[in-house]
């Protein structure tokens, strides 16, 4: 349709809606993401194999959580929210066994299993889960939403990227980096899942700004993960 045609107006894009939001979260969280060392080594092909294990190793920690707190969210969401529920139920399912995979990359590159499952969470790593586990245990808790648009979006936007840039740098085969890159696929079809209910009428105002004020909080707190990373 032309816009000369009478009393046609062009839609405007609504900066007050859910994923407008989200999305100048995600921006902030990338602008972050730019000054985090390891990722900044990695852009320059400056990062070695103890580098990347020590990723994995930092990693590892917070990602056993991750289908933990997502599964105490689902036990809190009541039956005025069942569909709320299985969704989380669901999204668990498929997540806890998630450290698995970054457990076999690891051991390709050449660290200790043994090691790796004895480690603890780097200060970033503590401040996430620690948080997430807070919003979990809240009734109905919609907020955990708005973290799984930073996470399952990292995982979708940026894990085959910097797969692809660890292998490049290091020669690493498609086994040592399987980890990143299934999240690629995995997390695009949770997006997707996400992005139905955050565009769907189960949000209403407040749980839209529970949802933006989560997200942006562990936007932080990952990046701070990312940072902190501790020696092995």
């Amino acid at each position: 349709m032309s816009a000369t045609v009478e009393g046609y107006r062009p839609p405007e894009h609504d900066e007050t809606s859910l994923l407008a939001r989200l999305a100048d979260v995600w921006a902030e969280f990338e602008e972050r993401l730019l000054v985090v060392p390891i990722l900044r080594a990695l852009r320059e092909g400056d990062v070695t194999v103890a580098d990347y294990q020590c990723l994995l190793h930092n990693l590892r920690q917070q990602v056993v959580d991750g289908s933990l707190w997502i599964a105490r969210a689902a036990s809190n969401f009541d039956m005025d929210h069942f569909d709320l529920r299985s969704a989380a139920i669901s999204h668990a399912l498929e997540e806890h066994r998630d450290h698995l995979l970054l457990e076999r990359d690891y051991v390709a590159v050449g660290g200790s299993l043994d090691q790796l499952r004895s480690g603890r969470k780097n200060v970033g790593s503590q401040a996430l889960s620690g948080y997430m586990f807070h919003q979990a245990n809240q009734p109905n808790p919609i907020a955990c939403l708005g973290a799984m648009f930073i996470i399952e979006g990292l995982g979708a936007q940026k894990a085959a990227e910097w797969a692809q840039q660890f292998q490049e740098v290091l020669g690493l085969a498609d086994n040592q980096v399987h980890f990143m890159t299934y999240h690629q696929e995995a997390d695009a079809e949770h997006t997707g899942k996400l992005d139905a209910i955050l565009t769907s009428d189960r949000i209403d105002a407040a749980a839209a700004d529970a949802i933006v004020s989560c997200a942006r909080v562990v936007a932080r707190l990952y990046a701070l993960q990312l940072t902190e990373l501790d020696v092995i």
